[in-house]
């Protein structure tokens, strides 16, 4: 895959991490019940939700490299599973892809 392919997808995927920390900010800190975020995936027209703790999204958020997604919604060609648990997976971008999660990590 082309490097500004790969760049497009992950600012995509990106704008999607955004919606889910304006949802992990609404949470109050230590709230044990799942919240349902957006799967931040590239797939077109995706509107899955996933679930898990707001504390849950903190971890895979402490990594700017990291994404959370449906099942089965990675693509092999950007990015890794690195967690698999029930309901979702994490994911860490790879290559070019990686370098803009870097780069529009909002927390930086």
């Amino acid at each position: 895959m082309e490097d500004e392919s790969e760049r497009r997808i992950a600012a995509n995927e990106a704008r999607f991490r955004e919606v889910n920390e304006a949802i992990s900010r609404g949470q109050w800190p230590g709230d044990a019940d799942a919240v349902g975020f957006r799967c931040e995936c590239a797939l077109l027209g995706c509107n899955r939700l996933v679930e898990l703790t707001a504390d849950e999204y903190e971890q895979v958020r402490a990594r700017a490299r990291y994404f959370v997604l449906a099942p089965g919604h990675q693509r092999d060609e950007i990015e890794k599973v690195v967690e698999t648990q029930p309901g979702y997976v994490v994911v860490e971008k790879t290559d070019a892809a990686g370098d803009v999660a870097e780069a529009t990590d909002p927390r930086d």
